[in-house]
């Protein structure tokens, strides 16, 4: 008799999941996926910072831990049907959002041609000389990549996670949904 339980529970597939339920699984893998991307990152880079004693961007990469970590803190509260959950993954993108933008912002405003002119190695003005260039000549090549370089930044950070707290938002109504019809999870 056993046997035959047994065989049945194999015979017999699992209920197909609805679309809410499909749309909160995918919030859980990507919220998942992003907030330990953004801990491990941000960790390395703080580290980083660290060993080289930028004070300011250990910082920086500490606000951004944050938000990582506020994210899988949104994501465990949704695997445990706390609608709550989803307010938290919105907060974490615009927190990291925040934080990325001000970021980029501090640094396009704190382009210093002295210093980029000071930061070239001896074998760096050798080449340039070799080449028939002057210091003065590099500076708006200099200029234009930094600029350009927090530019894309800024955007990239305002395109996805932007897209991704509108993501979330979007999907509040499906995840209320399925968290009526699945039954709780273990973290």
């Amino acid at each position: 008799m056993q046997r035959l339980e047994w065989q049945s529970q194999i015979a017999c597939p699992a209920p197909a999941l609805s679309s809410a339920e499909k749309t909160l699984q995918r919030i859980l893998t990507i919220s998942r996926l992003n907030g330990w991307s953004v801990i491990v990152i941000s960790a390395l880079g703080s580290l980083l910072a660290l060993a080289i004693g930028d004070l300011l961007s250990v910082f920086i990469g500490l606000l951004i831990l944050a938000a990582g970590l506020m994210e899988i803190r949104g994501h465990r509260h949704l695997k445990r049907r706390n609608p709550a959950g989803l307010t938290l993954l919105v907060r974490s993108q615009l927190f990291l959002l925040a934080v990325m933008l001000v970021y980029c912002a501090g640094r396009l405003g704190s382009f210093d041609a002295d210093t980029a002119l000071a930061s070239l190695t001896p074998d760096m003005e050798v080449m340039l000389t070799e080449a028939g260039l002057d210091k003065s000549a590099l500076l708006p090549l200099v200029r234009t990549a930094f600029f350009a370089l927090y530019s894309v930044i800024a955007a990239i950070t305002l395109i996805y996670q932007g897209g991704l707290a509108l993501f979330y938002r979007s999907k509040a109504k499906s995840v209320a949904e399925a968290l009526a019809i699945l039954p709780p999870t273990s973290s």
